[in-house]
Protein backbone atom coordinates (compact mmCIF):
# COMPACT_ATOMS: atom_id res chain seq x y z
CA UNK A 1 0.00 0.00 0.00
CA UNK A 2 0.58 3.49 -0.50
CA UNK A 3 2.68 5.44 2.59
CA UNK A 4 1.39 8.77 2.88
CA UNK A 5 1.76 11.78 2.63
CA UNK A 6 4.85 11.76 0.31
CA UNK A 7 4.77 11.67 -2.76
CA UNK A 8 1.71 13.46 -3.88
CA UNK A 9 -1.26 11.64 -4.77
CA UNK A 10 -2.96 11.73 -7.90
CA UNK A 11 -6.32 9.63 -8.71
CA UNK A 12 -7.39 8.80 -12.06
CA UNK A 13 -11.08 7.47 -13.18
CA UNK A 14 -10.22 5.73 -16.59
CA UNK A 15 -6.67 4.82 -15.96
CA UNK A 16 -7.18 1.61 -18.13
CA UNK A 17 -7.89 3.83 -21.12
CA UNK A 18 -5.29 4.61 -23.62
CA UNK A 19 -5.37 8.07 -22.52
CA UNK A 20 -4.93 6.65 -19.10
CA UNK A 21 -1.80 4.82 -20.02
CA UNK A 22 0.19 7.47 -21.18
CA UNK A 23 -0.58 9.72 -18.60
CA UNK A 24 0.08 7.16 -16.12
CA UNK A 25 3.63 6.95 -18.27
CA UNK A 26 4.53 10.37 -16.97
CA UNK A 27 2.93 10.96 -13.49
CA UNK A 28 5.11 8.00 -12.87
CA UNK A 29 8.37 9.97 -14.15
CA UNK A 30 7.26 12.68 -11.44
CA UNK A 31 7.43 12.94 -7.59
CA UNK A 32 3.56 11.76 -7.86
CA UNK A 33 2.11 8.40 -6.96
CA UNK A 34 -0.99 7.25 -8.98
CA UNK A 35 -4.25 6.05 -7.17
CA UNK A 36 -5.71 4.30 -9.84
CA UNK A 37 -9.43 3.46 -10.28
CA UNK A 38 -11.02 0.88 -12.46
CA UNK A 39 -14.34 -0.68 -12.23
CA UNK A 40 -12.71 -4.44 -12.08
CA UNK A 41 -9.80 -4.03 -10.42
CA UNK A 42 -7.18 -7.22 -12.37
CA UNK A 43 -3.85 -5.23 -12.03
CA UNK A 44 -1.42 -5.60 -9.06
CA UNK A 45 -0.37 -2.33 -7.59
CA UNK A 46 3.82 -1.11 -7.56
CA UNK A 47 5.61 1.08 -5.82
CA UNK A 48 4.16 3.80 -7.66
CA UNK A 49 0.59 2.97 -8.74
CA UNK A 50 -1.77 1.32 -6.64
CA UNK A 51 -4.60 0.33 -8.42
CA UNK A 52 -8.36 0.37 -6.69
CA UNK A 53 -11.74 -1.33 -6.92
CA UNK A 54 -14.12 1.47 -8.17
CA UNK A 55 -16.76 1.89 -5.91
CA UNK A 56 -19.74 4.34 -6.90
CA UNK A 57 -22.06 4.56 -4.03
CA UNK A 58 -19.14 5.16 -1.33
CA UNK A 59 -20.78 6.94 1.74
CA UNK A 60 -19.95 10.46 2.92
CA UNK A 61 -19.80 9.02 6.32
CA UNK A 62 -16.69 7.10 5.73
CA UNK A 63 -13.68 8.73 7.10
CA UNK A 64 -10.55 8.77 5.63
CA UNK A 65 -6.76 9.45 6.60
CA UNK A 66 -6.66 13.04 5.52
CA UNK A 67 -3.07 12.97 5.58
CA UNK A 68 -3.48 10.37 2.59
CA UNK A 69 -6.00 12.31 0.73
CA UNK A 70 -5.69 12.61 -3.05
CA UNK A 71 -5.71 16.13 -3.68
CA UNK A 72 -5.46 15.68 -7.47
CA UNK A 73 -7.68 14.15 -9.57
CA UNK A 74 -7.91 13.51 -13.46
CA UNK A 75 -11.48 11.75 -15.12
CA UNK A 76 -10.53 10.03 -18.81
CA UNK A 77 -14.06 7.87 -17.76
CA UNK A 78 -16.54 9.31 -20.05
CA UNK A 79 -17.57 12.47 -18.37
CA UNK A 80 -21.48 11.51 -18.47
CA UNK A 81 -20.93 9.54 -16.43
CA UNK A 82 -18.55 11.68 -13.69
CA UNK A 83 -21.42 13.28 -11.41
CA UNK A 84 -22.37 9.60 -10.05
CA UNK A 85 -18.31 9.59 -8.55
CA UNK A 86 -18.66 13.58 -7.04
CA UNK A 87 -19.28 11.34 -3.76
CA UNK A 88 -16.20 9.10 -4.21
CA UNK A 89 -13.88 12.28 -4.99
CA UNK A 90 -15.15 14.72 -1.82
CA UNK A 91 -14.68 11.84 0.30
CA UNK A 92 -10.86 11.66 -0.87
CA UNK A 93 -10.36 15.18 -0.39
CA UNK A 94 -10.44 16.36 -4.06
CA UNK A 95 -9.18 19.73 -4.82
CA UNK A 96 -8.26 19.92 -8.07
CA UNK A 97 -9.91 17.74 -10.60
CA UNK A 98 -8.96 18.11 -14.47
CA UNK A 99 -11.78 16.24 -16.95
CA UNK A 100 -11.41 15.19 -20.54
CA UNK A 101 -14.55 15.95 -22.56
CA UNK A 102 -14.68 15.88 -26.25
CA UNK A 103 -15.48 18.19 -29.11
CA UNK A 104 -17.60 15.86 -29.88
CA UNK A 105 -20.03 18.00 -27.91
CA UNK A 106 -20.31 20.36 -30.93
CA UNK A 107 -20.02 18.69 -33.90
CA UNK A 108 -22.58 15.57 -33.69
CA UNK A 109 -25.30 18.29 -31.75
CA UNK A 110 -26.86 18.15 -35.57
CA UNK A 111 -26.48 14.31 -36.23
CA UNK A 112 -28.96 12.66 -38.06
CA UNK A 113 -28.67 9.35 -35.47
CA UNK A 114 -31.03 10.13 -32.42
CA UNK A 115 -28.31 7.89 -30.14
CA UNK A 116 -25.56 10.68 -30.76
CA UNK A 117 -27.81 13.45 -30.31
CA UNK A 118 -28.51 11.94 -27.22
CA UNK A 119 -24.80 11.25 -25.83
CA UNK A 120 -23.73 15.15 -26.50
CA UNK A 121 -26.83 15.91 -24.57
CA UNK A 122 -25.41 13.53 -21.90
CA UNK A 123 -21.64 15.28 -22.57
CA UNK A 124 -22.84 18.88 -22.18
CA UNK A 125 -25.40 18.22 -19.19
CA UNK A 126 -22.33 16.58 -17.27
CA UNK A 127 -20.30 19.21 -17.79
CA UNK A 128 -22.53 21.71 -16.64
CA UNK A 129 -23.39 19.28 -13.29
CA UNK A 130 -19.46 19.30 -13.10
CA UNK A 131 -18.62 23.10 -13.05
CA UNK A 132 -21.36 23.53 -10.60
CA UNK A 133 -20.62 21.05 -8.14
CA UNK A 134 -17.00 22.33 -8.26
CA UNK A 135 -17.70 25.67 -7.56
CA UNK A 136 -20.21 24.77 -5.02
CA UNK A 137 -17.99 22.71 -3.15
CA UNK A 138 -14.54 24.77 -4.00
CA UNK A 139 -12.98 22.46 -5.66
CA UNK A 140 -10.59 23.88 -8.71
CA UNK A 141 -11.65 22.37 -12.19
CA UNK A 142 -10.47 22.10 -15.48
CA UNK A 143 -12.40 20.73 -18.80
CA UNK A 144 -10.21 19.24 -21.68
CA UNK A 145 -12.17 18.69 -24.66
CA UNK A 146 -9.53 16.80 -27.09
CA UNK A 147 -10.83 16.71 -31.07
CA UNK A 148 -9.95 13.02 -32.94
CA UNK A 149 -7.65 11.34 -31.19
CA UNK A 150 -5.32 9.23 -32.22
CA UNK A 151 -1.87 7.03 -31.02
CA UNK A 152 -1.11 3.33 -29.18
CA UNK A 153 -3.03 1.83 -32.28
CA UNK A 154 -5.74 1.76 -28.92
CA UNK A 155 -8.27 4.33 -30.56
CA UNK A 156 -11.68 4.12 -32.42
CA UNK A 157 -10.74 6.53 -34.90
CA UNK A 158 -7.01 6.35 -36.81
CA UNK A 159 -6.60 2.81 -35.61
CA UNK A 160 -10.20 1.04 -36.93
CA UNK A 161 -9.67 3.14 -40.55
CA UNK A 162 -5.86 1.17 -40.23
CA UNK A 163 -7.10 -2.05 -39.97
CA UNK A 164 -9.69 -1.66 -42.51
CA UNK A 165 -7.06 -0.40 -45.22
CA UNK A 166 -5.02 -3.28 -43.90
CA UNK A 167 -8.06 -5.86 -44.38
CA UNK A 168 -9.49 -4.63 -47.59
CA UNK A 169 -6.63 -2.70 -49.60
CA UNK A 170 -9.16 0.28 -50.07
CA UNK A 171 -11.05 2.54 -48.36
CA UNK A 172 -14.64 4.02 -48.79
CA UNK A 173 -15.39 7.43 -48.34
CA UNK A 174 -18.66 9.57 -48.64
CA UNK A 175 -18.25 12.11 -51.72
CA UNK A 176 -15.51 14.23 -52.04
CA UNK A 177 -14.52 13.62 -47.91
CA UNK A 178 -12.84 17.35 -47.54
CA UNK A 179 -14.32 17.87 -44.31
CA UNK A 180 -11.19 19.06 -42.52
CA UNK A 181 -9.98 17.51 -39.44
CA UNK A 182 -7.39 17.66 -36.51
CA UNK A 183 -6.23 14.93 -35.11
CA UNK A 184 -4.12 14.72 -32.33
CA UNK A 185 -1.82 12.31 -30.96
CA UNK A 186 -2.74 10.53 -27.37
CA UNK A 187 0.75 11.75 -25.69
CA UNK A 188 -0.40 15.27 -26.63
CA UNK A 189 -3.93 14.69 -24.82
CA UNK A 190 -2.36 13.57 -21.91
CA UNK A 191 0.63 16.06 -21.66
CA UNK A 192 -2.35 18.69 -21.48
CA UNK A 193 -3.87 16.82 -18.81
CA UNK A 194 -0.57 17.28 -16.99
CA UNK A 195 -0.14 21.04 -17.32
CA UNK A 196 -3.47 21.49 -16.42
CA UNK A 197 -3.56 19.14 -13.15
CA UNK A 198 0.36 21.21 -12.32
CA UNK A 199 -1.18 24.52 -13.16
CA UNK A 200 -1.45 26.92 -10.23
CA UNK A 201 -2.00 30.11 -12.18
CA UNK A 202 -5.36 28.82 -14.31
CA UNK A 203 -8.77 27.22 -13.02
CA UNK A 204 -12.47 27.19 -13.92
CA UNK A 205 -11.57 27.45 -17.50
CA UNK A 206 -12.44 25.01 -20.68
CA UNK A 207 -10.30 24.72 -23.58
CA UNK A 208 -10.61 22.55 -27.00
CA UNK A 209 -7.83 21.02 -27.94
CA UNK A 210 -6.42 20.08 -31.22
CA UNK A 211 -3.86 18.64 -33.17
CA UNK A 212 -1.07 21.29 -34.78
CA UNK A 213 -2.19 20.41 -38.48
CA UNK A 214 -5.96 20.89 -40.31
CA UNK A 215 -5.96 18.83 -43.29
CA UNK A 216 -9.39 17.15 -45.32
CA UNK A 217 -10.65 13.86 -43.94
CA UNK A 218 -9.36 12.44 -47.52
CA UNK A 219 -6.19 13.52 -46.94
CA UNK A 220 -5.97 11.87 -43.35
CA UNK A 221 -6.52 8.85 -44.61
CA UNK A 222 -4.54 8.95 -47.40
CA UNK A 223 -1.24 9.03 -45.24
CA UNK A 224 -2.50 6.49 -43.47
CA UNK A 225 -1.80 4.41 -46.47
CA UNK A 226 1.17 6.18 -47.33
CA UNK A 227 2.48 5.12 -43.94
CA UNK A 228 1.01 2.07 -44.22
CA UNK A 229 3.86 1.90 -47.07
CA UNK A 230 0.20 1.16 -49.62
CA UNK A 231 -1.09 2.77 -52.70
CA UNK A 232 -3.76 5.07 -51.85
CA UNK A 233 -7.35 3.63 -52.79
CA UNK A 234 -10.26 5.69 -51.88
CA UNK A 235 -13.54 4.86 -53.47
CA UNK A 236 -16.72 7.46 -52.89
CA UNK A 237 -19.59 5.08 -52.45
CA UNK A 238 -22.99 6.95 -52.11
CA UNK A 239 -24.81 7.13 -48.62
CA UNK A 240 -27.57 4.12 -49.12
CA UNK A 241 -24.53 1.93 -49.22
CA UNK A 242 -22.71 3.17 -46.42
CA UNK A 243 -25.85 2.77 -44.55
CA UNK A 244 -26.34 -0.73 -45.87
CA UNK A 245 -23.04 -1.41 -45.00
CA UNK A 246 -22.81 0.08 -41.40
CA UNK A 247 -26.35 -1.74 -40.83
CA UNK A 248 -24.26 -5.26 -41.81
CA UNK A 249 -21.10 -4.31 -39.42
CA UNK A 250 -23.13 -3.39 -36.24
CA UNK A 251 -23.98 -7.14 -35.67
CA UNK A 252 -20.08 -7.03 -35.13
CA UNK A 253 -19.77 -6.23 -31.27
CA UNK A 254 -16.80 -3.69 -31.87
CA UNK A 255 -18.63 -1.96 -34.82
CA UNK A 256 -22.18 -1.50 -32.92
CA UNK A 257 -21.57 1.97 -31.96
CA UNK A 258 -21.51 3.22 -35.83
CA UNK A 259 -23.91 4.66 -37.85
CA UNK A 260 -24.32 5.91 -41.09
CA UNK A 261 -23.57 9.92 -39.59
CA UNK A 262 -20.14 9.02 -39.44
CA UNK A 263 -20.12 9.17 -43.29
CA UNK A 264 -22.09 12.38 -43.92
CA UNK A 265 -19.80 13.99 -40.93
CA UNK A 266 -16.37 13.11 -44.14
CA UNK A 267 -17.56 16.16 -45.41
CA UNK A 268 -18.13 18.75 -42.38
CA UNK A 269 -15.62 20.70 -41.23
CA UNK A 270 -14.59 19.76 -37.57
CA UNK A 271 -12.20 22.63 -36.33
CA UNK A 272 -11.28 24.11 -33.04
CA UNK A 273 -8.72 26.98 -32.13
CA UNK A 274 -6.59 26.24 -29.42
CA UNK A 275 -4.52 29.18 -28.99
CA UNK A 276 -6.35 29.64 -25.47
CA UNK A 277 -4.71 26.66 -24.00
CA UNK A 278 -1.61 27.21 -25.86
CA UNK A 279 -1.09 30.82 -24.46
CA UNK A 280 -1.86 29.29 -20.60
CA UNK A 281 -0.53 25.91 -21.08
CA UNK A 282 2.37 26.59 -23.51
CA UNK A 283 0.72 23.69 -25.56
CA UNK A 284 2.56 22.64 -28.48
CA UNK A 285 1.21 19.74 -30.06
CA UNK A 286 2.47 17.45 -33.10
CA UNK A 287 1.58 17.46 -36.79
CA UNK A 288 -0.45 14.16 -38.07
CA UNK A 289 2.24 11.46 -38.39
CA UNK A 290 2.25 7.66 -37.54
CA UNK A 291 5.02 5.80 -35.84
CA UNK A 292 4.98 1.91 -35.73
CA UNK A 293 3.83 2.27 -31.94
CA UNK A 294 0.57 3.90 -33.05
CA UNK A 295 -0.47 1.31 -35.67
CA UNK A 296 -2.98 -1.58 -33.91
CA UNK A 297 -1.07 -4.76 -33.88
Amino acid sequence: MIKCPNPILVGILGASSFVGTSLMQRLTELPMTVVAFTRHNTRKSSQRVEWRKLESELPFSQKINTDCAIPLWVCLAPIAILPKYFNLLETHGVQRLVVLSSTSRFTKQGSSDLSEQLLVRHVAEAEARTQEWAERCGIEWIILRPTLIYGSGQDRNIAEITRFIRRFGFFPVLGKACGLRQPIHVQDVAGACLSALQSTTVTNRAYNISGAETLPYSEMVTRIFTMLGKKPRLVSIPLWMFSAAVFAARGIPRYRKWSSAMAERMNCDMVFDHSEIKRDFEFQPRKFMLSKEDFPS
